[in-house]
């Protein structure tokens, strides 16, 4: 279910309708998802790595001042549908809704290079409801920094669809990608869980930590990623807090 375009970077089909807003009432305290951005920050291996220089130190200087280069994609970051679609928006132009709101984390239980399907969504023991944030939680993090953590279990096309066809807004994974390891790929791969959901109006959100304290909970999600003109992703700072249960989420 890839985009299979003639013209590539073309065939983007909307963004997924939302549900209207709903009251959250929030049962813990904020906890933080992201990987503190730095060297050695998680990323993908086909990305340099990021570099950090003071351009101003104290005592020497007045003041402090640090330059950062770096690509949009390495550490927690949301990915905009402009990375695969020149014809999808680019991330000024997502709206505050599509980053927030409520949504879940699923558990799901993986060994290096293993695909991720649909029966395996469908198992855990939360119900997604359209319009959710979906937080992928394979354990995946406690890997971050190794060489084991760039051959990750990944989503087949089926599971992408699947999630699809739940009418989630994002989803956000604790591996640097939720389609095949680099190391993996054959020839002319073509990212095929990114295509169905970013070429659907569904964001992803990739190198998430700290999922395990809210595996198998409802909560509620702030991906607050920097509003960079034109681009493709940006880094965000990820928040997620464990939500009240009630009638509709037991």
């Amino acid at each position: 279910m890839c985009d299979c375009s003639k013209a590539r970077g073309h065939g983007w089909r909307g963004w997924m309708p939302l549900p209207d807003s709903q009251y959250l009432q929030a049962s813990g305290p904020w906890l933080d998802l992201t990987y503190r951005l730095g060297p050695k920050v998680p990323r993908a291996t086909v990305f340099p790595q990021p570099s950090f220089r003071r351009l101003k130190s104290l005592p020497e200087d007045p003041l402090n001042i640090t330059e950062m280069q770096m690509v949009v994609h390495i550490g927690t970051h949301v990915d905009a549908p402009r990375h695969f679609y020149s014809d999808g928006p680019a991330f000024h132009e997502i709206s505050l809704e599509r980053l927030s709101g409520p949504g879940v984390v699923l558990r799901v239980m993986k060994k290096p290079g293993e695909l991720i399907e649909p029966d395996d969504l469908r198992r855990c023991a939360v119900q997604i409801q359209p319009g959710d944030i979906v937080a992928l939680n394979t354990g995946w993090s406690q890997y971050a920094g190794t060489p084991a953590y760039d051959d990750h279990p990944y989503l087949s096309s089926e599971a992408a669809q699947w999630l699809l066809e739940q009418k989630i807004k994002l989803l956000a994974c604790d591996l640097p990608t939720p389609d095949m390891p680099v190391g993996r790929r054959p020839a002319n791969y073509n990212w095929p869980a990114h295509h169905i959901l970013l070429g659907n109006g569904i964001l992803v959100a990739e190198n998430i930590t700290g999922l395990d304290a809210l595996a198998g909970e409802r909560v509620e999600f702030m991906f607050s990623a920097l509003n960079i003109e034109d681009s493709d992703g940006a880094p965000a700072r990820v928040l997620a807090r464990r939500l009240a249960r009630t009638d509709a989420t037991t």
